[in-house]
């Protein structure tokens, strides 16, 4: 079993590749964290914070099909490291704005979004590097093993950049995020790349309109992308609002909500590693249906619970589906798409999985002042299961794979 579950560092450059992307992730994560104080204590208004995050978002939702082009016709190696010597170098500058003193908030916001373009184009180039890392049998393993380290980074990247700022101050967060960028740089100065797409002189369109009439024609994948943006919508924002339950439900402070945080994420990395031991299931998009079906029933729960130790087990066993949802569903895309198309079949399905979240949690927001926190996300649970219930019922693609 344990070795089922470490399967994908069988691969020498599967290993090489987290860890250089963890840790770059854990420098991310210290840079998000002092970037959204600075740009508040700059500005003191809590709308340029939103402005910074929506500039950061936006390019990968407008860029992401051209990025996933570029890395259908360039070595997805070379795509991916110039996104991260972009993003290196504006992690850099922004050491040098806040060190001397000059920085504004337009000189942090003008840095977002340049980041945003580097990810629109770094996005599509990881997603599509990952199979060639490790066999076919195994990309259920690996994307799993890229969720636990999303969320090692998620605990550990705020933990260190809150222990930089006091010590240190912020450009020491920014400069430990820049520096971060080498060990993924130099992981993949390493790797060895099974495939290099061919060089194509078709417009850029054309190639575009080619990868979504692949994703047409393709059994289920159109279903599995309409998938990934209702999973994100509607099962993202209970994270987004635990801040408004632990105030209106459980009448705590920082505190309880921290703890609850800390409860998804470790429900996250089990899901993850739950995933990881089983490997590739004969019939993954019904299994994938039928969590997702449990992750509804499970958020219902926890937002109809008023008691909070009960809630506590409730958030550990959501955090736990949602990533073996997401592990799950990211696997199948990734098996359905061909290495010639991969690039921008995985760019669709970003834009799908990151676009949702903010979407959903922008509705539910307008909804909860009006119906409050816990029947609204009660409703929002429900939907989910009827949705996964859907597709195991009738829309039956999914459910095939």
């Amino acid at each position: 079993m344990i070795k089922r579950v470490f399967k994908a560092f069988q691969y020498r450059d599967f290993r090489l590749m987290w860890m250089g992307a963890c840790t770059s992730s854990i420098g991310t994560w210290m840079q998000s964290l002092a970037q959204s104080w600075l740009v508040y204590q700059l500005s003191k208004n809590p709308f340029y914070s939103g402005l910074d995050a929506f500039l950061g978002q936006i390019p990968i939702m407008l860029l992401s099909l051209v990025g996933g082009v570029m890395t259908d016709r360039h070595d997805r190696r070379h795509v991916l490291l110039a996104s991260q010597y972009i993003q290196m170098t504006c992690a850099f500058v922004l050491t040098g704005l806040v060190y001397t003193n000059v920085v504004q908030v337009w000189m942090i916001l003008c840095i977002s979004f340049v980041v945003g373009v580097a990810q629109a184009f770094g996005g599509p180039a990881n997603q599509a590097l990952l199979p060639s890392l490790v066999g076919k049998e195994d990309f259920a393993n690996a994307i799993s093993w890229n969720s636990i380290q999303f969320n090692i980074a998620r605990t550990l990247g705020p933990m260190f950049g809150s222990w930089a700022m006091a010590s240190l101050g912020a450009a020491w967060c920014f400069g430990l995020n820049g520096g971060s960028f080498l060990a993924v740089i130099l992981a993949l100065s390493l790797i060895n790349v099974n495939y290099v797409p061919s060089k194509s002189s078709e417009p850029i369109l054309d190639s575009m309109k080619a990868g979504i009439r692949f994703i047409r024609e393709k059994p289920g994948m159109e279903s599995l992308i309409i998938l990934a943006f209702c999973i994100t919508s509607l099962a993202m924002p209970l994270t987004v609002f635990l801040p408004v339950f632990t105030d209106k439900v459980f009448h705590g402070d920082a505190n309880i909500q921290a703890r609850l945080m800390s409860f998804s994420a470790a429900g996250s990395v089990c899901g993850a590693l739950a995933v990881a031991g089983v490997g590739k299931l004969k019939r993954q998009g019904r299994g994938a249906l039928l969590m997702l079906t449990l992750l509804g029933l499970l958020i219902a729960a926890f937002s109809y619970s008023t008691t909070l130790y009960i809630s506590y087990g409730l958030i550990f066993c959501c955090g736990a589906c949602m990533m073996s949802v997401f592990s799950l569903v990211g696997s199948l895309a990734q098996s359905v798409a061909t290495d010639q198309m991969r690039g921008r079949v995985m760019s669709v399905f970003n834009v799908a999985f990151r676009g949702g979240g903010p979407i959903g949690s922008l509705i539910i927001g307008k909804l909860i002042p009006i119906f409050n926190v816990g029947p609204t996300m009660v409703c929002v649970g429900l939907a989910l299961a009827v949705i996964a219930i859907i597709h195991l019922t009738i829309f039956r693609r999914v459910s095939e794979l």
